[in-house]
């Protein structure tokens, strides 16, 4: 697991030791970030389910301007800190601990330009951080959802959905704001 790209390229990231996160490959990753890469310079990011904090981390190598990352584990959150130091990115993040429910009621209305959420597959967890992002109204007016789940999870969301890509048993989806009727 490492940096693809920008200030940080090449970084070598630490796990989360254990079993409890499943980190974004980097084949994935890159193809996230290919997609997406016109839209990190000077975005302000969110990575919600954190985990070892390298979604969030390679925003910021690309010239995000902040990101908060947000996950429960308190081995998760230390492993975040680190890869941020260990990147030189740590001036433009913030970690926080708790539920992701108790966060997003503090975050002001259209706070985020590109919204990261890659929680543990199957269950609620993704289509539950979607509406409350969507009640807080955190999204920014043009901003992005990268979402990524298992293929056959089903959810629903408010927001729309954009294009959707396949790698194996991923699925990345991208969501945007809902149209305005």
């Amino acid at each position: 697991m490492r940096v693809i790209s920008g200030t940080a390229r090449g970084k070598q990231l630490l796990p989360v030791p254990g079993m409890k996160t499943r980190p974004t490959t980097d084949r994935v990753k890159e193809s996230v970030f290919n997609i997406i890469q016109m839209r990190c310079r000077g975005a302000r990011v969110l990575d919600l389910f954190a985990g070892t904090g390298q979604l969030g981390i390679e925003a910021l190598s690309r010239g995000a301007a902040h990101a908060d990352f947000v996950d429960m584990d308190k081995s998760a959150r230390a492993i975040i800190e680190k890869n941020l130091r260990g990147a030189r990115v740590e001036d433009r993040a913030k970690v926080h601990g708790g539920d992701f429910p108790a966060f997003l009621a503090q975050v002001k209305p259209h706070s985020y330009d590109m919204i990261f959420l890659d929680p543990p597959y199957g269950g609620r967890l993704l289509e539950n951080a979607l509406h409350a992002i969507e009640r807080f109204d955190i999204l920014s007016s043009d901003g992005i959802i990268i979402c990524e789940s298992a293929v056959e999870d089903k959810w629903e969301t408010g927001f729309s959905r954009g294009k959707e890509y396949r790698y194996g048993g991923i699925l990345i989806t991208l969501l945007h704001p809902a149209e305005e009727t």
